[in-house]
């Protein structure tokens, strides 16, 4: 692939910033998800400019950024040139119109382009601004195409354990994650949860047809206790990435969910927010792993964050039942729904990933992307547990009790380590990654970089996490 940079001296201009922009954040900014130690003591970084899959910081400093931003920088950071130049046009022609019964060209021809990517008959594609808002509009899109069906009852949704689906207040309640959901319950009524598709500390010997199976059996098994007729939809990430890059664990498994839905009556919602466009080198994530969705959510990719935009992409049978029904219309709305300037940018977004082969590129480097990372593991296999994912997303689950699988809290706990040892290691080789401590006590540390990324930023990669494996270990005495 060709990848052209703009020029040094355009960047560095673009990146002159005013001082003391860390202590006007501290004092003024609200950060997403951000410790209080981050408002007080701690260094807050500040990046002021990005290249390819790096970003800078004020003082100049280069970070490889693993992590592609939030799982969504598709294209690094070299086209924002390309793409601001058709943000520029858009601005200039039509900076906003709604597509509340009309529309225009990029919302329309937008639609178009993702409908030709979708799998099987996705066809009708609603606009939103962010992986959260298409999430709820899934959930009300899915309840209102049963009542107007006439079935009344089905107003519940099975999601997964551990899974993110977003922070407003449906989307929330799909959540599978504990301590994201509990200080705001009660939410949404009706959410049930079943296992996710993790394997590492499944009983051992098991085989990965044997999860497939316990896994279909106890979701049909929790549809009949709850009444299938009351069952509105199941929604999966097809690798779900909370609990750390977690795989179906034989092709049957979402073939068997599919089976399972078609059976009692139920949709299947894809959540594709990390997954669209490319992440798992194809263009969604339920086409890598072989199953059609009724409906897909997506974000993220679509622009490559670039600009805020995401969407569901549904099936002609569900608009069209819908548009047949008393209310004759999808009853939801927004504002910034198809904003033509983020479609746009999507459209330019699209086209240069094409142009570019950046989907095939995933697809190609993701053996060689598994293959440095294992070295890694295998070279660091004392604090190491369990290496898994696929595509550009993987994830390095860290134990110090292999035939536990567990963190021993012994001779430092697990968010000691990571807070005093592996958060700084990273900092200190110039790595952005996710660390987290996952559901069961053991930290995570996930990748998902830049789909742009070459071999040699693999090898890059690799060493940084090399490097910083090593130095968190030695300094923890591990």
């Amino acid at each position: 692939m060709t990848l052209q940079p703009e020029t040094l001296s355009d960047r560095e201009a673009a990146a002159e910033v005013p001082s003391g922009i860390a202590e006007i954040a501290k004092r003024h900014l609200v950060m997403n998800f951000t410790p209080a130690s981050k408002y007080r003591d701690d260094d807050l970084p500040v990046f002021v400019r990005g290249e390819h899959c790096s970003v800078f910081d004020e003082s100049g400093r280069r970070f490889f950024d693993g992590l592609a931003g939030l799982f969504c920088v598709q294209l690094g950071y070299t086209h924002g040139a390309e793409v601001g130049e058709a943000v520029r046009e858009q601005l200039a022609t039509l900076p906003f119109q709604t597509t509340w019964s009309v529309t225009h060209p990029p919302a329309a021809l937008l639609a178009q382009k993702i409908a030709e990517l979708a799998p099987g008959d996705l066809n009708r594609v609603f606009f939103a601004s962010g992986g959260g808002e298409s999430n709820e509009a899934a959930i009300k899109l899915a309840r209102q195409y049963h009542i107007t069906r006439g079935d009344h009852a089905r107003y519940k949704f099975i999601a997964r354990r551990v899974a993110y689906h977003g922070t407003s207040f449906g989307a929330m309640s799909l959540n599978g994650m504990t301590d994201v959901r509990k200080m705001f319950e009660p939410l949404m009524n009706g959410v049930r949860h079943t296992h996710n598709t993790k394997r590492y500390r499944r009983p051992a010997g098991e085989t990965a047809a044997q999860t497939t199976d316990f896994l279909l059996g106890e979701l049909e098994s929790l549809i009949v206790q709850e009444g299938a007729d009351t069952i509105a939809a199941l929604i999966m990430e097809p690798l779900q990435n909370a609990g750390g890059s977690l795989t179906p664990p034989t092709p049957e498994y979402f073939a068997g969910v599919r089976a399972l839905c078609d059976t009692y009556g139920i949709l299947l919602i894809a959540d594709e927010v990390i997954t669209g466009y490319g992440r798992l080198g194809s263009w969604f994530g339920s086409a890598h792993y072989g199953f059609q969705p009724d409906m897909i959510t997506f974000a993220k990719g679509i622009a490559s964050a670039y600009v805020p935009l995401g969407g569901v992409i549904a099936s002609d049978r569900i608009i069209e039942t819908v548009l047949d029904g008393p209310v004759g219309m999808f009853n939801h709305a927004l504002t910034y729904g198809g904003h033509p300037v983020a479609c746009a940018a999507a459209l330019k977004n699209l086209e240069i990933m094409e142009r570019e082969g950046v989907v095939e590129n995933v697809a190609a480097l993701s053996p060689y992307l598994g293959e440095k990372l294992g070295e890694v593991a295998a070279k660091h296999v004392k604090i190491v547990g369990d290496l898994r994912g696929d595509g550009f997303h993987r994830s390095f689950e860290l134990v110090t009790d292999h035939a536990a699988k567990r963190w021993a809290a012994d001779p430092l706990s697990a968010g000691d380590f990571v807070s005093g040892h592996l958060n700084p290691a990273l900092a200190e080789v110039g790595l952005i990654c996710r660390v987290a401590i996952d559901a069961e006590g053991n930290p995570l540390v996930q990748v998902s970089p830049p789909l742009v990324m070459t071999r040699d930023d693999i090898d890059e990669l690799a060493s940084l996490l090399d490097q910083a494996f090593t130095i968190a270990s030695d300094g923890a005495g591990l």
